[in-house]
């Protein structure tokens, strides 16, 4: 409401100042129309032909007046300029700058809605199209299903199969991605699974501006860290394999996203966590709790001999330390 008013305001005096140069044309015009002329009357009428000042007018009390107000002015520059210098970081912040920052953010809020929508249908509207993250992810990112055809490289032969891919919530995903792991995501799908490149980079249609916009839109969605915390201790408490099943299976565990888990931990997504596999990478307890919790950036290393690709989540704002160290003893058993 704030940035409405200021924009009305602005209009108001520009419409003004153009009144009043409308309005001074016309008086301009109206006073030329009444003037006589008489041909030769520019040889004395005319200003470079009048007599002007001598030099003891010229040099006398009119070039004290002119040469005060020149002082005035020059007095007037020389205070109010830094003056206006020193406030100008508070007038910002007073006049709306950090309004101006929320404005720019809540439209790139509702552009990033618009395009997580799915499609209203024919005849197609004229703003900007939907790209239907919630066909899968469900409204406002709460989680869904995708349907999904499975094929198997190494059986060409092989007849594809139906499934139903269950579609994680994304107004958890700002929880356990950073930024740039979800622009990643984003840009290049993740491949085996329905999520497809929506990226240019990727093959995808959303260009840059598009992508940030999304984010900003699953940012807006994001639930409040210390309500998901309780809620997944109310469900799942402190049993490792209840949350591996439920956090980690999906990635880890081949079959696990369609209803069809295999080898509990055998890999898919992500590695294979049998046979010892996890008690190499993290010699120490402390390290796979580290992991499991808050990961680390992308390109950085972890483990023995680990280099992150910021595809795997991090759970520290989602499940308590207890309920990780659950999960770490869970994995380091399998």
């Amino acid at each position: 409401m704030t940035e409405l008013l200021a924009v009305s305001s602005q209009q108001r005096i520009g419409l003004a100042v153009v009144l009043v140069m409308l309005v001074s044309w016309v008086l301009f015009l109206l006073s030329a129309s009444k003037r006589t002329y008489e041909p030769g009357i520019e040889l004395t009428a005319a200003p470079n032909r009048k007599v002007y000042y001598d030099d003891e007018g010229m040099e006398g009390k009119r070039l004290t007046k002119y040469l005060w107000w020149a002082f005035g002015s020059l007095a007037i520059s020389a205070i109010v300029l830094p003056v206006i210098w020193v406030r100008e970081p508070f007038r910002q912040e007073g006049a709306g700058l950090d309004r101006g920052k929320e404005y720019f953010h809540e439209e790139a809020v509702k552009r990033g809605e618009w395009y997580f929508e799915a499609s209203p249908g024919d005849p197609p509207t004229p703003r900007e199209p939907h790209y239907g993250c919630e066909n899968c992810h469900g409204k406002k990112g709460v989680g869904g299903v995708a349907q999904y055809t499975l094929t198997d490289p190494s059986k060409p032969d092989a007849i594809p199969q139906q499934v139903q891919w269950v579609a994680p919530p994304l107004n958890t995903v700002m929880l356990r991605f950073r930024h740039d792991e979800v622009k990643f995501i984003l840009t290049y799908g993740r491949a085996g699974t329905p999520m497809p490149p929506w990226g240019i980079a990727g093959g995808g249609a959303l260009n840059d501006q598009q992508l940030e916009d999304l984010i900003a839109y699953l940012e807006h969605i994001k639930l409040d860290p210390k309500e998901v915390k309780e809620a997944n201790l109310k469900e799942y408490g402190t049993d490792g394999q209840k949350l591996f099943e439920a956090f980690c299976a999906r990635c880890h565990t081949q079959g696990a996203s369609y209803g069809q888990p295999s080898v509990q931990g055998g890999g898919a997504l992500g590695p294979d966590l049998t046979g010892g596999a996890t008690l190499r990478q993290f010699p120490t307890v402390e390290q796979h709790v580290s992991w499991v919790t808050e990961t680390v950036e992308v390109g950085k290393q972890y483990g023995q001999r680990g280099i992150a690709s910021g595809r795997m989540p991090f759970f520290g704002d989602m499940l308590t330390p207890e309920q990780i160290k659950a999960i770490v003893e869970y994995e380091r058993s399998l």
